[in-house]
């Protein structure tokens, strides 16, 4: 039921009654609303303003720019001159303002490394402690920004809204874990830290993390070299045990070849980095393919199926 209704028919109650049906009403709506928003706590906004802020971004992050809108999101990252990623966050645009859903632990590194580039670029770069970053299954209504995921639909609505009560999503890393989503960060439920891994490594072409096509980045000869050259060693896949996952940076295994290693874990699922040649002379050898004694079963995620 739309929010409106709810706070018109609080105030419809307390005309006729200023206690027990009024707090009905706000318990319906504090609960209609929680069902639908789940909070990430350990995620951050970034706020970038001024006249010069899209053409500043435009010449650093992997993503068009241009593209952005308060009816699109982008996923973006920022890389090293050699190439490998060093923040990953989700773009959007409210109020003549960039706001950066980034790892929260990662922001104030993440501010530090923007505001080096600025030089003479008319903005401001902050943490803007008043907004928080949600989810939703189904698409929410709310008074802040709320934007098809621009990873993957299965993924589900982002928001932006200003911080309030409620439930975090304690289930948002396994189902995105379970779709094959790899995201950055420097905590221990994270897949990678800054400096590690290139954006293929990561599947972030498969999930629109780069435009190839819009011109100079902050390590945009490397990414498009690699992106070109049209061998791409190492991708990163869904893992499956029968039970609890080994810990991230075990070592995945056929025999005596060392396959890759594991990342991010939820259950009995984690993500999977791995060397796609020795991966598939394993597939043809018949090898097993074990981490830690356990078996683990490999497979490829839909949307790099579909790449």
């Amino acid at each position: 039921m739309d929010h409106v209704v709810f706070y018109a028919a609080a105030a419809c109650a307390v005309q006729f009654d200023s206690g027990a049906h009024l707090q009905f009403f706000k318990r319906r709506l504090h609960a209609s609303v929680m069902s639908i928003f789940k909070y990430l706590a350990d995620r951050a906004v970034v706020r970038i303003t001024g006249v010069d802020r899209r053409p500043f971004l435009q010449g650093l992050v992997t993503q068009d720019i241009d593209q952005a809108s308060e009816d699109n999101a982008l996923f973006s990252a920022l890389l090293t001159p050699q190439g490998k990623i060093l923040f990953d966050f989700i773009i959007a645009e409210r109020d003549d303002a960039f706001l950066i859903d980034c790892d929260k632990d990662a922001a104030p590194a993440l501010v530090k490394r923007l505001t080096l580039y600025k030089l003479r670029a008319k903005v401001a770069i902050d943490i803007d402690e008043t907004l928080a970053v949600m989810t939703s299954r189904a698409q929410p209504t709310t008074n802040g920004i709320a934007l098809p995921d621009p990873r993957l639909p299965a993924l589900g609505w982002r928001i932006i809204a200003p911080k309030g009560g409620g439930d975090s999503d304690d289930e948002y890393h396994l189902r995105r874990i379970s779709l094959g989503i790899p995201e950055f960060g420097p905590g221990p439920d994270k897949d990678f830290g800054a400096n590690d891994i290139f954006p293929l490594d990561v599947n972030y072409d498969a999930l629109n993390g780069v435009s190839y096509s819009k011109g100079c980045f902050v390590g945009q000869e490397v990414a498009s070299r690699m992106k070109r050259k049209g061998e791409i060693r190492k991708r990163t896949v869904i893992g499956e045990f029968d039970g609890p996952a080994p810990e991230k940076g075990a070592a995945i295994i056929a025999g005596d070849i060392t396959l890759g290693q594991i990342l991010s874990t939820a259950d009995t699922t984690a993500l999977a980095l791995i060397r796609l040649d020795r991966w598939g002379k394993a597939k043809a050898a018949g090898a097993n393919i074990e981490c830690e004694g356990l078996s683990l079963r490999l497979r490829v995620p839909d949307y790099l199926k579909q790449d």
